[in-house]
């Protein structure tokens, strides 16, 4: 029998953060099934937990959207690895998750009690695109958004660490969450750009604690709105500092993002940053987590 958790990541509050699903002992479950159980709960990304199938990892996680597999998931992995830690009683400790695409990703789990920090490592930060002006105002018009609006920090642009985003500064708190997309047309849009998501961020939070205030949308894959996207802040922080769009002392970057307030969810993401030999940003995220209910999976 399964174990099925309902944990809200990024936030140690309930009802707050981003939620997920995660299934503790999934083997025997076929991709169909995990399909229904995601579409079933309706989170952004539901987990599923596998033993490993070689030596090079600890555990096998798969992802899925209420639609279709993903092949990485910032906050799915620190509800993953949360859940594990309070269902198996682990210490801390690094482990490697392997997706179900083959990506080996390092995890550190951090505890004091029942009080637990994940934090993911991501990787190299690879850059795509840049939009160009068109682009840009096809994006615009399918956020609900004016050309005044947006900031003149840096590109519009397309940035994975596993899952590509489109980065969109704007200039302030008030014009991201302001923000009324047409889910059709961002749908059309990232069709020509290869990519499902869409990072809106400002640095203009009015909060000195925070650099980042975001909203994060990704409607081709069942997602219109994201509360806290730890595949969107890694993305970020790595187009921030190769930009040098903030002072990154020595090639290192260590901010806390926040999202989800206009979902009346909001969370806070860290991120960390550094520049490696080569040039590339290698980004890891972290947060918190809390329970929300815990249960046996019926199939």
């Amino acid at each position: 029998m399964s174990i099925l958790y309902q944990v809200d990541a990024f936030t140690p509050t309930p009802f707050r953060g981003n939620p997920a699903g995660v299934v503790l002992g999934a083997d025997h479950l076929a991709d169909a099934q995990m399909l229904a159980v995601a579409r079933e709960l309706n989170n952004s990304e539901t987990a599923f937990v596998l033993r490993a199938d070689a030596p090079d990892h600890d555990v096998r996680v798969r992802f899925f959207t209420p639609t279709t597999e993903v092949p990485t998931c910032g906050h799915a992995t620190v509800a993953t690895h949360f859940a594990r830690a309070l269902e198996y009683g682990l210490p801390s400790g690094t482990l490697v998750q392997k997706t179900g695409t083959g990506l080996r990703q390092r995890v550190r789990v951090d505890r004091d009690g029942d009080r637990v920090r994940i934090r993911m490592h991501q990787g190299t930060a690879v850059f795509g695109p840049e939009l160009d002006g068109p682009q840009v105002g096809q994006l615009l018009r399918a956020l609900g958004a004016a050309p005044g609006d947006v900031a003149e920090d840096g590109p519009v642009q397309v940035v994975s660490t596993g899952h590509a985003k489109v980065l969109l500064a704007l200039r302030d708190r008030a014009a991201v969450d302001a923000l009324r997309p047409d889910p059709a047309a961002l749908t059309s849009l990232g069709r020509a750009l290869g990519t499902h998501g869409f990072f809106v961020f400002t640095r203009a939070t009015g909060d000195a604690r925070l650099l980042t205030w975001s909203r994060m949308f990704a409607p081709a894959i069942g997602i219109p709105e994201d509360p806290v996207t730890g595949n969107g802040h890694g993305p970020l922080g790595a187009y921030l500092l190769r930009h040098g769009i903030v002072p990154a002392p020595d090639g290192r970057l260590s901010f806390t993002g926040r999202q989800g307030a206009a979902m009346g969810r909001p969370g806070d993401v860290r991120v960390d940053v550094a520049t490696t030999a080569s040039g590339a940003p290698d980004v890891s995220i972290s947060g918190t987590a809390a329970t929300v209910f815990r249960t046996e999976l019926p199939v």
